[in-house]
């Protein structure tokens, strides 16, 4: 939603203000200067006017008393005559003092009484002394600005009198007023029509601001299919033309980036392995789906947590020494149920030059890995256990033959028979090795037939009879007469038989039965070997089928075990698409179970 910007926060109401303020400042200062000019002059011209009328007044009347010296009643009468025509000023009054301080004439008609009484003003004293005096005051009656004058009436240089005046100056003082009033309208009229002019100036130069403005909002929601319209080749138009230009190139360049972080989604989203960006405070920015899974942890609910707490990691080690880190990470994410090993890999985030801004972790899953790791490890230290045990055996035995005891009849066969009993162990172990290893490596070629498999486990149990009659131990047979088709590798199935067959007789007491049965379910055959022995512990029977697990370590090797022969069996029975394991009570015998998937329609099988 575009924020619209308030009328008084605009650019436009800053420029009217400031037009607005320029035009009355610099009106002030006008009007200020003019009124003062002004009214210095008409206080001046006034001054030297009623200065003027002063000295012309005082002259005529001093000429009027040298020609009238001896008849006084005709001094008076002239001097009203020439205040009335020569002092004719508004708002003024003019008294003529003789040198005695006697008022002889005003010409205030107002003020007669005072004709013929002695003045008391000081200034009149100083006049009559040769001392003019001026002065302006304030009317205590009506408050306007008085100016007062007292000039000197002088002959040849002999003060005879005095003129004193009072002409008030509020005519000067109201007309400023007026003028003043005058400037102050036109301030407010020249400001209303600045106002006016300065909004449509304004708009000039915020029109296309305002415009470059929606379009910028635009661009930010990823809107850049207009364009700023250029309206004049000054600055704004200029800005605009490179607006344009910058909205061109920023599209190229959005485009660029969307094309860019499409493929990098892509690819962080395919990866096999898990990838985490983090800040450089190591707080998590970016977390794929992958590692999601691995870490089985929701993309929004770690981001923004710390990379350290959420992969579990050391508290020493800090942002700097993961960047710096050499090797892989592993990270023990094991629960009590199931082991989980995750690999932890560390690259940094880093311009040139610069300092680091952040760090990509990519985590893939190792438990696997470890695991296979583990029991190569395992494996290989139980191969060269089985091998060093037989090679230490023969060459003690060896060592002993040629210190002399072939030549003695009773231990020298025996000797020789140990050697050559420990020679076929030996045989016995690199041929399970090498059958394992081309298991291993889908080198085996199981050539698969469709077998009757009543009578395939008739003819393996008969050849077991024969054996099994030296130990006393006899054969329990429920296998169904009626035909039942699977489709098998014959010779690798026997050696799974065999190997099963063979640790039932190891381990059964003499006299005791090995019972044999094969059931139908309904969607696989299920072949069960059951013998009366000690059993296996329930925390080992999962573990039989690993290779080199024995239970009784030295009761094995004592019969000639291996250890690989239910390992090879487990394999076999995978390649046939079944599954083999153990069941029974800890010290009442084991029950190995083989199922085989076989044909449901038998008879259209068999015909084939």
């Amino acid at each position: 939603m575009e924020n619209k910007v308030g009328f008084f926060k605009s650019i436009q109401f800053k420029l009217i203000i400031i037009y607005v303020l320029l035009i009355f400042i610099a009106m002030q200062i006008i009007g200020v200067y003019f009124t003062r000019q002004l009214e210095s002059q008409l206080v001046t011209n006034y001054v030297e006017m009623l200065d003027e009328r002063a000295n012309l007044l005082a002259y005529n009347l001093a000429q009027e008393m040298i020609n009238n010296k001896d008849d006084r009643s005709a001094i008076t009468t002239n001097f009203n005559t020439i205040l009335r025509d020569l002092f004719s000023i508004d708002n003024s009054e003019v008294q003529v003092i003789d040198q005695n301080r006697v008022v002889v004439s005003t010409s205030n008609l107002l003020n007669r009484h005072i004709v013929g009484q002695q003045s008391t003003e000081v200034r009149v004293k100083r006049a009559l002394l040769g001392v003019p005096e001026e002065d302006v005051l304030r009317d205590p009656t009506t408050g306007h600005r008085m100016r007062i004058l007292a000039v000197p009436i002088k002959i040849d240089d002999e003060t005879i009198g005095a003129l004193y005046i009072e002409a008030s100056m509020e005519d000067i003082y109201g007309q400023m007023r007026q003028i003043n009033s005058i400037l102050l309208s036109g301030t407010f009229i020249a400001l209303a029509i600045s106002v006016i002019l300065v909004i449509l100036l304004a708009r000039t130069i915020t029109g296309p601001i305002i415009d470059m403005r929606r379009h910028a909002l635009r661009m930010g929601r990823g809107d850049f299919s207009k364009q700023v319209k250029v309206y004049s080749g000054d600055e704004i138009g200029q800005l605009a033309t490179s607006f344009n230009d910058l909205t061109l190139k920023l599209q190229d360049a959005t485009l660029t980036r969307d094309r860019e972080q499409k493929r990098l989604k892509s690819v962080l989203t395919h990866m096999t392995d898990g990838v985490i960006a983090s800040d450089k405070n190591g707080g998590i920015i970016l977390m794929n789906k992958r590692a999601e899974e691995l870490l089985n942890i929701p993309n929004h609910s770690v981001l923004g947590e710390l990379l350290s707490d959420v992969l579990n990691l050391p508290e020493n080690l800090s942002l700097e020494d993961l960047a710096s880190f050499p090797d892989s990470l592993l990270l023990d994410l094991s629960s009590e149920e199931e082991e989980y090993l995750l690999e932890a890999k560390f690259s940094v985030i880093q311009e040139e030059d610069g300092p680091i801004n952040g760090l990509i972790t990519v985590v893939h899953d190792v438990t696997e890995k470890e695991k296979i790791e583990q029991e190569r490890r395992e494996f290989v230290a139980n191969v060269s256990h089985e091998l060093r045990t037989p090679l230490t055996t023969m060459k003690s035995y060896l060592e002993a033959l040629e210190d002399g005891v072939m030549n003695d009849k009773e231990l020298g066969p025996k000797f020789l028979n140990v050697t050559q009993n420990e020679t076929e162990r030996m045989i016995r172990l690199v041929n399970d090795l090498l059958q394992l290893s081309k298991i291993d490596s889908q080198d085996s070629k199981f050539t698969y037939q469709l077998v009757n498999m009543g009578s395939f486990l008739n003819d393996v149990i008969d050849r077991f009879e024969i054996i099994a009659v030296e130990k006393n131990i006899t054969f329990k047979r429920k296998i169904a007469n009626s035909p039942v088709y699977v489709k098998i590798a014959p010779d690798k199935l026997m050696q799974v038989l065999d190997n099963v067959i063979s640790n039932a007789m190891k381990y059964s007491p003499e006299g005791e039965a090995i019972k044999i049965q094969m059931l139908q379910k309904e969607k696989f055959l299920q072949i069960s070997i059951i013998d009366k022995g000690m059993g296996i512990p329930p925390e080992s029977q999962t573990k039989i089928f690993e290779r080199f697990y024995r239970v009784d370590k030295a009761r094995a090797r004592s019969v000639g075990g291996t250890g690989l022969g239910l390992a090879i069996a487990k394999e076999l029975i995978q390649a046939h698409n079944g599954e083999i394991w153990a069941e029974g009570e800890y010290g009442k015998g084991t029950t190995i179970n083989i199922t085989l998937p076989y044909l449901n329609d038998q008879e259209g099988e068999h015909e084939l």
